[in-house]
């Protein structure tokens, strides 16, 4: 049994779809829609918010990294945390040549927080309490408002 229709030979170039002429498949949302943003693209925006609220009243603050780590690690000594709290930031002090960073953990406050706002209140906190620890002041001198929300 001769077949009578021969197989199509292979394209040269890349395979494209349109299936049922809707047109090529794409991303679900464009790059500027929020939808495309991760959760730690958005967390670190949080933080650079924070940052940026506290930078008009403290001007050294440029002088300061601000870093975004997923969790706090673990010291073998034992002296960094206990078992009974996680920290959700902390400072490192400027040496050698390096600025003083701030961190801030991103899943343990992810985990402490519902939605949205409730996690931008709780970042915008853990900042100001290591700005304060860093500057060697209190929390209420570094953001008047702080403890309000």
């Amino acid at each position: 049994m001769d077949n009578p229709v021969p197989p199509r030979a292979a394209a040269a170039g890349p395979r494209r779809r349109d299936r049922h002429g809707r047109g090529m498949r794409g991303p679900v949302a464009p790059p500027q829609v929020p939808l495309a943003a991760s959760r730690s693209e958005v967390f670190a925006d949080l933080v650079q918010d924070s940052v940026e609220r506290l930078e008009r009243r403290w001007p050294q603050l440029a002088d300061i990294d601000f870093m975004v780590l997923e969790v706090p690690r673990l010291e073998r000594s034992g002296d960094g945390w206990s078992d009974e709290a996680v920290p959700l930031g902390g400072t490192i002090a400027a040496r050698e040549g390096r600025p003083a960073r701030v961190v801030v953990y991103r899943r343990p406050i992810e985990i402490r927080t519902k939605g949205r706002d409730e996690r931008a209140a709780l970042v915008h906190e853990v900042v100001v309490e290591q700005v304060a620890e860093l500057l060697g002041l209190t929390p209420e001198t570094v953001d008047p408002r702080y403890g309000e929300d």
